[in-house]
């Protein structure tokens, strides 16, 4: 009893939070200090995609199709967000783990920088040539009359997204995953409320149909943006920016693009991935894009508070190997890495048997239901071996070792998967079956190699 009662301490101690010194403090504490605000923080963004896929459902087939493609296209310009997110992470705890606090406000500022203006151009890109876009990605006249505006808002919005999620990516590197969780609390609470409201109306507000919902994610994210920036610019916390950290450096704005570049590749390979998937399943018709679309949105619900978990691996290395401490660095990895797969094999028994009912909740038409059935029940069986490859990768990220992910996802998810997922949806006519039958065996394989390339231990030398 005692040891819950102090666990249930510990847990609430990680929501509250405070500043520790995860580089002497205990490890299994540690892990559940980090963990706890990181996977509640994922599970408001898990709740956020099933409660936006939920309200968008309501507006018919083709609006979840439009969500569907514009997702899809949005993970190539978070790819890139989320490359500079790894880059802060890394770059952050391994100067939080030294102790130069105004190093690593310094690092701060060249990474706002350089997410924005990242942000702005693609932004700007994606919006004008929108329309474009989503016919390259298969949309037909009638999902370009329904979505075009929805996806126009939600490309020119790409800025403040970005920014929620780089300056999350700093917080976690420097030990304060207790603001990245509010601030992804707040900014999505204000999304599940804004999402009815606008989608939908209120008295004589008619609502905005599926624009209302771009315009809730924009909204929402700017007010949790709002949030970060107070904390980073208030100088309560150790980390901080200052006026003595505003000055452009091109060298750490080099520095940057080069930690980052390997977390771009990771994300724009694991993104064009998705898009050939995507564009595979397409073909198959509206019914099939949108159970895949529902399918993928209750994945994303079971892998994000997985990522939550595995985020902790990349702050403890992070920190652990700015201080020197390498065996400590690597104990924190493999500890993370079981409690990782537990969760997971969970996952899998729920997805399993109650695959279906949990794809009713979300649509009603037979077909729809069929299909994100089948993708859960195919897909989750390769989940314990993504739980175990999730934490090698941040692993790797944490020590600022970006390049050996991208290779892995180079090899595995286009060299291997999307063949593989083509000969056997379309050569050999196992039709959606084959490529889900192709995620779960190429993910597993991915986790299986990134767990035998971690072994070897090259990570612990890498200076960033």
């Amino acid at each position: 009893m005692n040891n819950l009662k102090d666990f249930l301490q510990l847990v609430w101690s990680a929501v509250r939070g405070r500043e520790q010194d995860f580089t002497t403090l205990g490890i299994r504490t540690s892990i559940v200090l980090l963990a706890v605000p990181m996977i509640l923080e994922m599970i408001m963004e898990s709740l956020f995609a099933v409660v936006d896929i939920f309200f968008v459902g309501k507006l018919g087939p083709n609006a979840l199709a439009t969500v569907g493609l514009t997702e899809t296209v949005l993970m190539v310009i978070y790819s890139v967000g989320m490359g500079v997110s790894i880059a802060a992470t890394a770059l952050v705890a391994r100067r939080i783990g030294e102790k130069d606090y105004h190093e690593a406000g310094n690092v701060t500022y060249q990474l706002l920088i350089t997410g924005a203006v990242l942000a702005l151009l693609m932004g700007i890109l994606a919006t004008w040539f929108a329309a474009d876009i989503l016919t390259l990605m298969g949309a037909d006249a009638a999902l370009l009359e329904t979505g075009l505006r929805y996806a126009q808002i939600i490309f020119a919005g790409n800025l403040v997204i970005i920014m929620l999620f780089l300056i999350n990516g700093i917080f976690r590197g420097a030990g304060q995953p207790h603001l990245a969780m509010r601030a992804l609390w707040l900014a999505n609470g204000a999304n599940i409320v804004l999402d009815p409201l606008l989608i939908f109306g209120i008295g004589s507000f008619e609502g905005l149909g599926l624009e209302g919902a771009a315009w809730a994610t924009t909204l929402g994210r700017s007010i949790g943006v709002v949030y970060q920036f107070y904390h980073l610019l208030n100088g309560k916390h150790l980390l901080k920016v200052g006026r003595d950290n505003l000055v452009v450096s091109l060298a750490m704005i080099r520095r940057i693009l080069a930690v980052s570049s390997g977390g771009m590749g990771q994300y724009l390979i694991d993104s064009a991935s998705w898009i050939f998937l995507t564009r595979i399943i397409a073909e198959f018709g509206s019914s099939a894009l949108a159970g895949y679309t529902i399918a993928f949105r209750l994945i994303v619900f079971a892998l994000l508070p997985a990522w939550g978990l595995s985020s902790a691996a990349a702050t403890l290395v992070g920190q652990n190997l700015g201080a020197q401490k390498v065996r400590r660095a690597e104990l924190a990895v493999w500890l993370t890495a079981r409690y990782n797969v537990i969760f997971m094999a969970a996952v899998t028994l729920l997805f399993l048997f109650f695959g279906e009912y949990l794809a009713a909740f979300f649509a009603t038409d037979k077909a729809v239901i069929a299909v994100a059935s089948e993708a859960l029940q195919i897909i989750t069986l390769g989940y314990v071996f993504f739980g175990l490859g999730m934490v090698m990768v941040q692993a790797f990220n944490g020590a600022g070792d970006t390049r050996t992910p991208s290779l892995i996802n180079i090899v595995v998810l286009w060299l291997i998967e999307i063949p593989l997922a083509y000969l056997l949806a379309k050569t050999l006519g196992f039709g959606t079956t084959g490529i889900f039958l192709a995620i779960a065996f190429c993910h597993s394989f991915h986790a299986l190699v990134s767990w035998w390339l971690f072994r070897r231990g090259t990570w612990k030398v890498v200076k960033v």
